[in-house]
């Protein structure tokens, strides 16, 4: 390999959203990574739907894009 081209390749510590850690290798700057999604959660393995809230996501594209209220 090409010397001072690359990025550091080290150890961190990775933690999943059902509790369980292991250690890898990455080049990440963190020594530790916090994933919200694994294979117990998501729904390509579990085979459940999850409903996003799309009123909440409407909300806020109208809050952000939308006309205000006393403009009507």
């Amino acid at each position: 390999m090409k010397k001072d081209i690359h990025p550091d390749y080290r150890p961190i510590t990775v933690r999943l959203a059902d509790g369980t850690e292991f250690e890898t290798r990455s080049t990440m700057r963190v020594d530790r990574h916090v994933s919200e999604v694994d294979s117990t959660n998501h729904p390509f393995y579990t085979g459940r739907r999850q409903y996003v809230d799309t009123a909440g996501r409407v909300e806020k594209f109208r809050r952000r894009y939308g006309k205000s209220s006393a403009s009507k």
